[in-house]
């Protein structure tokens, strides 16, 4: 707990760190690659490969573990092309994901049988454009970045974490 004085008033604040996160944009063969979001079933929402970043090690070198922890593949990380941030104000969490064009390194083949050592990702998809639309996915954003030929990095602004 952090205090500060506005106006002569001591005012008690919780001081907390956004998390950050990396996700890999890999698309192979007109496909993009997509995860669970959550463990166990707990929800359908998909997203992109990544997770948290781990300090003194490098966001590609982050992203590259996380990719290869959740999937089997190596991958080539390229330029961030998308930031988006999601929160829960109910217990003060924040997160600010950094987005990277990622290239398959060989087979782009997930073996069946390859499992998360976290336990949260058990679902992997290869998705057209077209097949996006019947998929719930999160951030907004991952689409356009994507499938769109405008290489121009995006900012998915801050929005009320989902299940």
């Amino acid at each position: 707990m952090t205090s500060r004085e506005i106006a002569g008033n001591k005012i008690r604040m919780t001081s907390k760190t956004p998390r950050i996160a990396v996700r890999a944009v890999i698309v192979h063969e007109g496909r993009l690659l997509i995860v669970n979001a959550w463990p166990d079933g707990k929800s359908d929402l998909m997203c992109a490969p990544g997770g948290g970043a781990d300090p003194g090690t490098s966001l590609p070198e982050n992203l590259a573990r996380e990719v290869y922890e959740e999937t089997g593949l190596s991958i080539e990380v390229g330029v961030p092309c998308m930031v988006n941030e999601f929160h829960d104000p109910r217990i003060g969490f924040h997160q600010i994901e950094v987005f990277f064009r990622c290239c398959i390194v060989g087979d782009a083949r997930i073996d069946h049988d390859w499992r998360d050592p976290e336990n949260i990702v058990d679902q992997h998809m290869w998705v057209t454009a077209d097949e996006l639309d019947s998929v719930r996915l999160k951030p907004d954003g991952l689409r356009r970045v994507a499938f769109s030929d405008d290489e121009t990095a995006i900012y998915d602004p801050l929005e009320t974490i989902v299940m």
